[in-house]
């Protein structure tokens, strides 16, 4: 029978500083600590790892973590110890003598946590030193990585079936952020996990303003969004191509962002630089493409953008779900046009694969393209899509500016007569521009040059504006009653296609709402919903709040770690609402723990004290921790509860293979 000091409760507020589990964290810790498989989809933010971490501490023996993110261990293990955890780590960034003290760490039973890259369990040699010690439970962090089909494949995944076979009686508990049915049936079967006992929690994110915008100028749309929303705030700027994230960085620091370049043919030691500056400096914006992000437990990215459309739902879910994982206020925004439309459908057509393959890649880019297209609360459509039920949230464009649907059966049925005429009458083939040159009536150079301005079409389209033509060309795309063919991106006619020309079919469209400034993600969520509860702020705690996030910056500066492991933002809030004159109320407030009270108690409560604008820049004398995995944790506040495209990546990097011996 486990003592109180052992019981999950206790150490959920001992060592982490939160009161009460939130969703299905309790019941998914109990069931691990009582020794049962488990396999849980649980969103980013709210509250994976500590599905692990209490089991781990609870049970006898190490909880040994399998994860692919060689390059966060240091700063999760960090974490870890700040909080009194003791947590080791093995990968390929160490030399044989500190990997030779972490193992003899884990056989002397000195540790709770162990860290591993899942290419060192194909080592004998990692085996064997398991075998020395005693494993409490096997976590399989990112899970997706072993579906086939899924946008992170992993092959070194697929060997962690075999681990119930060496170790029977040992738990394992796989974790994923993001899975549709599909994937999650993948997972289980990869993983020997179909007898497990199988969590789901709600996919809803409340805190995160979704909004898909129609792409005009996109560095300037996305300079608007950060100077007019998220000033001085943290974000992450996805692009396809390497070209495109080196031209977006260079522009927002010409215009005063401080902004940094990622992606794969960037030198490992500017990439590795760049990703710990973002970590570790308040306000930086990281451009990058899809090799940058997953397991960043960066809590206070304020914003997460894409100038290109992403290539499926549970792409864009993963990628947007980095932001907010402290459950305050943030945005996903995404700039979509004609172009994504054309490049994501060309992509596919000269994609590697068999036929079965490329029907995959369409099918979730026809779901990506129903999201964008949607005149329906995006939320709703996002969960729908894993199979969860929403209600319109009142907290996404959509919702805030309802768009119109309107009949565009006959400017499709001119857009697709358009292209029948060239394609049968003048067997010619043209793009995008040259159609709407034609329906607008305008006697270009080309259109003289081909004698265009003869066709019976010619000007029958002037109803529309340019802007509004595109859109139905691109919503003709989207829906597969046109597609786009060859390098230059002509348009052709598709089987579906006679449909709409005959008067079979009608073609609702969804009119783009105009361009307006878009007020800041609220601070609650809609209707009926639940959201992490932000502390709003009086005049009085504004600058004290501030005073805080100064402190914060320097001690961390002088620890050498990211700010957020010394405290969240959303705890720094609290305290400067409460004003704590005491350590036991200071000890009240969520994410401060036993650990972090003890390191840094003192130094706040003398900041708080002090008269305003004298307040100590650093923490108390000896004051060396470093802080809490808070980011997988309960978020504080809450109960715990153009150019050629980048190839694909996944968004970790592989260890190098290991030696065994």
């Amino acid at each position: 029978m486990a003592t109180p000091e052992k019981e999950p409760l206790h150490v959920l507020n001992r060592v982490f500083g939160y009161d009460a589990f939130r969703g299905p964290q309790q019941e998914i810790v109990e069931h691990v600590v009582a020794g049962g498989d488990a396999l849980v989809l649980m969103p980013t933010g709210g509250g994976k790892s500590l599905c692990y971490q209490i089991p781990a501490l609870v049970r006898d023996g190490v909880g040994v973590v399998v994860s692919p993110l060689i390059a966060l261990m240091q700063d999760q293990v960090d974490a870890l110890r700040a909080l009194g955890v003791r947590a080791g780590y093995l990968n390929s960034t160490q030399d044989a003598e500190e990997r030779r003290l972490v193992e003899a760490e884990f056989a002397a039973g000195e540790l709770d946590l162990l860290y591993l890259a899942p290419e060192r369990l194909r080592l004998e040699s990692t085996l064997r030193m398991l075998e020395r010690g005693r494993v409490a439970l096997f976590a399989i962090d990112e899970a997706h990585c072993v579906a086939q089909w899924g946008h992170d494949f992993r092959p070194d995944y697929l060997a962690l079936s075999q681990l119930h076979e060496r170790w029977p009686d040992v738990p394992r508990i796989a974790l994923t952020a993001t899975a549709t049915e599909a994937t999650h049936a993948e997972i289980a079967s990869r993983l020997a996990l179909e007898d497990a006992r199988h969590f789901v929690a709600s996919f809803d994110r409340p805190n995160i303003q979704y909004r898909i915008v129609p792409k005009g100028e996109p560095k300037k749309q996305l300079l608007g969004l950060v100077r007019g929303e998220h000033a001085g705030e943290a974000g992450i700027v996805y692009c396809l191509s390497r070209n495109s994230v080196e031209r977006t960085a260079e522009f927002l620091n010409q215009q005063g962002v401080a902004a940094v370049p990622y992606h794969a043919g960037l030198d490992a030691r500017v990439r590795q630089e760049n990703q710990s500056r973002f970590l570790r400096e308040d306000g930086l914006v990281v451009v990058a493409t899809i090799a940058f992000g997953m397991g960043i437990d960066k809590p206070d990215v304020r914003f997460v953008a894409h100038l290109d459309l992403p290539k499926s739902v549970e792409g864009y879910y993963q990628e947007t779900g980095r932001a907010g994982r402290d459950g305050l206020p943030s945005t996903a925004w995404l700039a979509y046009g004609l172009q994504d439309v054309v490049q994501q459908r060309k992509l596919i057509d000269t994609s590697e694969g068999d036929d079965a393959h490329r029907r995959r890649l369409a099918a979730h880019l026809d779901a990506m393209f129903a999201l964008c297209e949607t005149v329906e609360c995006r939320r709703v459509q996002l969960l729908e899509y894993f199979g969860q039920r929403g209600e319109p949230c009142g907290n996404c464009d959509t919702c805030l500016t309802p768009p119109q649907s309107w009949d565009g059966t006959v400017p499709a049925q001119k857009v697709l007569s358009t292209v029948w005429r060239l394609q049968h009458e003048r067997r010619q083939k043209f793009g995008t521009g040259q159609i709407i040159d034609i329906l607008l009536g305008r006697t270009t150079a080309k259109v003289s040059q081909f004698g265009h301005d003869a066709l019976s079409v010619f000007g029958v389209g002037g109803e529309l504006a340019e802007a509004e033509w595109r859109s139905v060309v691109r919503q003709l795309i989207a829906r597969r009653l046109l597609a786009v063919e060859g390098d230059y991106g002509t348009l052709v006619l598709t089987e579906a296609s006679g449909e709409v020309l005959g008067g079979r079919r009608e073609v609702p469209l969804r009119r783009d709402p105009a361009r307006v400034k878009a007020a800041r993600p609220a601070r609650t969520a809609g209707p009926g919903r639940q959201a992490a509860a932000a502390v709003e702020l009086s005049p009085e705690a504004e600058p004290v709040f501030q005073e805080l996030r100064a402190w914060r910056a320097a001690e961390a500066r002088e620890q050498g770690k990211p700010p957020y492991v010394i405290f969240h933002d959303a705890t720094l809030r609290e305290i400067a609402s409460r004003a704590p004159a005491s350590l036991a109320e200071l000890g009240e407030v969520s994410g401060v723990g036993e650990n972090k009270l003890a390191r840094y108690g003192q130094a706040i409560l003398g900041l708080l004290a002090a008269p305003e604008g004298s307040a100590p820049a650093g923490s108390a004398p000896g004051a060396s921790a470093q802080a809490p995995p808070a980011p997988d944790g309960p978020g504080p506040q809450a109960l715990a509860w153009g150019d050629e495209p980048e190839p694909e990546e996944p968004g970790w990097e592989p260890e190098p293979e290991p030696e065994d011996g």
